[in-house]
């Protein structure tokens, strides 16, 4: 029977795409893992491999077409023996029933394979039927398995290739390694209705922008930021002295190596080492627990045409100031040409937004759920500042906002661990023990 190949999610926050490219054309074989697309998602160009093996019998959403809803069906694959006739057969007697909340494909996952057009002769797990691709029951067939004791990791749990190749005879069911992810909400920025703005400003030259899906993506979630999670915010001005002239030191020296560290370098090392010294901040919220982990994941914002990323660098604590240099810069260059794979940009417990390198004195940065906490960076300025001698000189002063998600920081906890980014940074030697 033919298999309806289905618009993946290819991140978290996707809830439609472009269907930017298509790499096979009707009539070629594919199998599994072959790339098939190129889809454009709310943050970057990705490319679209196959699950099962097949023909291309049909490509129902051509190059170019936007605004394709994940699990649309955007193509038609034939299995051995199957021709372009069985095609009208399986979409005939598709039409007519519409899927129930347990049979319909659940949005956020990410598979070509689509539920069979007639229900007939499935097997049943707890009364319920159960969904395989036609591959995977034959698969299963031959290995003499049964469906029923298989836990699929397809769109809506749905069994496919992969499941029962890996499975055993007698196994029971097992709970899918990947843990899939939810989408953000689609609800846009609250504010006045489209027709009522029009209406204000009919009469005035002004052109209308058409929003792409990041910046949709943006305007969604960080409006349910900011309604939901309880920010509270903490201020410190940061000497930079000592670390500028650090700085100037470890460069002269690296050149030869043809390496640069820049300041925010040494922000991300001094945070990375802050959440291992007031580990209990080293959280995010999950619903009703929070999660608190054992390395320093910090995600970075970079402003790029239209929106803006924040790929995350991992093991921040564990890496030297010229390893997180090298790979942030190789994490912003692809983040500036969309090129970012989903976990490159996703996870992270703490983020850094830093608006100094464009002037900005200071300013209050909204938390990225489920993220407990963002540090906002602004520009070193030069400042009358108190020496421990007393006498007042001039010193080069950074200001830095921390904003808290109170549900898993308290304030006491949020001042630790703004007065630990402070105290690395002030004393930029301690980060290299």
């Amino acid at each position: 029977m033919p298999t309806e190949i289905l618009m993946p999610a290819l991140s978290p926050t996707m809830e439609e795409g472009t269907l930017a490219k298509w790499l096979v054309k009707e009539g070629d074989t594919v199998a599994s893992g072959d790339v098939m697309a190129e889809i454009e998602t709310d943050k970057a160009t990705m490319e679209f491999e196959a699950v099962d093996e097949g023909t291309i019998g049909k490509i129902v959403v051509t190059d170019g077409t936007e605004g394709v809803k994940v699990n649309d069906v955007i193509a038609i694959l034939l299995e051995d023996g199957e021709s372009a006739d069985d095609i009208g057969d399986t979409t005939a007697k598709a039409a007519p029933a519409e899927a129930s909340p347990a049979e319909a494909p659940a949005a956020g996952t990410s598979s070509n394979e689509a539920a069979p057009a007639a229900p007939a002769a499935a097997p049943a797990k707890d009364g319920e039927r159960v969904f395989a691709s036609p591959l995977a029951r034959r698969i299963a067939a031959d290995k003499g398995l049964d469906l029923s004791q298989i836990s699929g990791t397809g769109p809506h749990g749905r069994i496919v290739k992969t499941d029962v190749e890996n499975a055993q005879p007698g196994a029971k069911p097992t709970k899918a390694a990947a843990v899939e992810q939810t989408a953000a909400p689609a609800a846009m920025a609250a504010g006045p209705a489209t027709d009522v703005v029009l209406k204000t400003y009919e009469g005035r030259p002004f052109e209308e922008v058409k929003l792409d899906g990041m910046r949709k993506t943006i305007a969604a979630r960080l409006t349910e930021a900011k309604q939901s999670v309880p920010h509270f915010y903490l201020r410190r001005d940061i000497e930079l002295d000592a670390l500028i002239k650090f700085r100037s030191q470890l460069n002269k020296q690296l050149e030869p190596r043809g390496i640069k560290l820049s300041v925010n370098d040494f922000i991300i090392k001094a945070c990375a080492l802050a959440l291992q010294q007031v580990p209990e901040a080293n959280a995010v919220w999950a619903g009703d627990r929070t999660l608190q982990f054992d390395k320093s994941d910090v995600a970075v914002a970079v402003a790029i045409e239209g929106g803006l990323f924040t790929p995350v660098l991992q093991d921040a604590d564990m890496k030297s100031l010229s390893a997180l240099s090298a790979e942030m810069k190789d994490l912003a260059s692809r983040a500036r040409d969309r090129k970012l794979a989903p976990h490159e940009y996703q996870g992270g417990s703490f983020a850094i937004s830093n608006l100094g390198m464009f002037g900005i004195d200071n300013f209050d940065a909204i938390i990225n759920p489920p993220h407990a906490a963002i540090l906002a960076v602004g520009a070193g300025v030069k400042k009358p500042v108190i020496g421990d001698d007393g006498e007042i000189k001039v010193g080069i002063v950074m200001s830095t906002t921390l904003s808290v998600d109170h549900r898993v920081i308290d304030g006491a906890l949020g001042a630790n661990l703004l007065n630990a980014i402070k105290e690395n940074l002030e004393n930029p030697m301690t980060m290299l023990a």
